[in-house]
């Protein structure tokens, strides 16, 4: 006898009652880009509903994610002056520290995340010290300074570290400051496996942060190696992260669910400017039922094994689900 699985599809309730994942608000930490100056809110093109604010701004966001139930946030800060080894970020007066102190200071109930890398703050756009012979980041030379970095940054009041570089030995190397530091309770979340992807074009618009030559391909994952991608989470575990991440998210689902397989860690995706440009121009020029297909896809990241969702469409999605 074949089943009759539409019996327990049949009443919107009883469907409810068996869903196997839910979304819910609590699942997403939200980015900001965060830029010197007063009165500073500029939509980026490629990315509508994006913007970067100087901090006076950012505290009037922080009062409507709130109220959207919205309590996890994660910085990026674009400085005025970039210079070869990204000094704004290595000073404790620099765009990220103050922003962190400030908006602890108004917003004591929200949950600081700090992106920690560099293509931001340098004059080449690479996440590090350029090693002139290689003509590609120095990795020990920027685990120095990364160090420098996540000590500034708790120092200021992050609430936890998100070290985006892709250097080897990253993990080890900010356990081992913060804790030296007195920081042994701050969590690291890895980005653990990050692709050298072509999703993060809008990305590079509104962080100002396009490399000056070459990419990130000597340190970001080549997108065709699944086993390598696995074995790196699995080492950023071992060297005591906290929570591990996937980025991109769409394209890499697989991936997630692997290394939520193969690992015990909290499993993070960063839903990236790519994938959420390509959903917010479908929806603007009617090509798809917008609300519907982010759900979709906010559901299948959960469904993949995602704990947290790091996504532009947060807001949206938080509106969604009061509705």
């Amino acid at each position: 006898m074949f089943q009759r699985f539409r019996r327990t599809r049949l009443n919107k309730h009883l469907r409810s009652l068996v869903r196997e994942t839910n979304v819910s608000v609590e699942d997403f930490i939200y980015p900001l880009f965060i830029r010197s100056g007063k009165g500073i809110k500029t939509e980026v093109a490629s990315m509508p509903g994006v913007f970067q604010m100087s901090i006076d701004e950012v505290l009037k966001e922080c009062e409507v994610l709130k109220e959207l139930g919205i309590y996890s946030i994660i910085l990026f800060g674009i400085p005025d002056v970039k210079d070869s080894i990204g000094s704004d970020s290595l000073c404790e007066h620099g765009i990220i520290a103050s922003s962190i102190r400030t908006i602890k200071e108004a917003h004591p109930d929200m949950f600081v995340v700090t992106d920690l890398c560099f293509c931001e703050y340098t004059d080449h756009g690479h996440c590090g010290i350029i090693d002139e012979k290689l003509e590609t980041v120095n990795n020990d030379a920027t685990l120095e300074i990364s160090g420098e970095q996540a000590v500034i940054h708790a120092k200021a009041g992050a609430d936890m570290i998100a070290p985006s570089g892709m250097m080897d030995g990253i993990i080890e190397t900010l356990r081992t400051a913060l804790d030296e530091a007195g920081f042994e309770n701050l969590p690291i979340m890895s980005y653990s496996t990050k692709f050298a992807s072509g999703y993060y074009g809008p990305f590079r618009d509104v962080a100002e942060s396009t490399p000056s030559f070459g990419d990130r391909s000597t340190y970001q994952m080549d997108p065709a190696n699944r086993r390598e991608a696995i074995a790196e989470s699995v080492s950023d575990e071992m060297q005591g992260a906290d929570i591990l991440m996937v980025k991109p998210a769409l394209a890499y689902l697989d991936l997630v669910r692997e290394i939520k397989d193969a690992t015990s860690l909290p499993m993070a995706v960063y839903n990236v400017s790519g994938e959420y440009a390509m959903l917010k121009h479908a929806g603007l020029n009617n090509l798809i039922d917008y609300d519907r297909v982010v759900m979709e896809t906010m559901v299948a990241f959960k469904r993949a094994g995602a704990n947290i969702i790091i996504s532009y469409h947060a807001k949206e999605v938080a509106q969604m689900l009061k509705r």
